[in-house]
């Protein structure tokens, strides 16, 4: 008697689901409230219980950082824009340094 194949994980076409940030601070605000359970934020974000609690969790301990960086007004994107004007300036002065040194030899 031949074994019937069973299908292959990779003949499925599952894939993970992609959470934006706006959704995790929501729920992650919600389980912070305590006013529901997991469950029931869980059944209104249609998310699974457990990432209700792992992303209460990752807030809980990423709270103390907003506070360590100055109040946290002042966001990432505008930090690492600052980062590349000052790199960007870096590398035109090098670039001017190469030239001259070129020009020189």
């Amino acid at each position: 008697m031949v074994a019937a194949k069973t299908p292959k994980f990779k003949e499925f076409n599952m894939r993970r689901k992609k959470h934006s940030k706006e959704l995790k601070a929501r729920v992650a605000m919600a389980a912070l409230q305590g006013d529901r359970t997991l469950a029931e934020i869980a059944s209104t974000y249609g998310v699974h219980p457990n990432l209700v609690s792992k992303w209460k969790q990752q807030a809980i301990e990423s709270l103390p950082d907003i506070f360590e960086r100055g109040g946290g007004t002042r966001s990432n994107s505008a930090a690492s824009d600052e980062e590349k004007a000052r790199l960007y300036e870096k590398i035109g002065r090098l670039e001017v340094e190469i030239d001259w040194l070129k020009k020189k030899s």
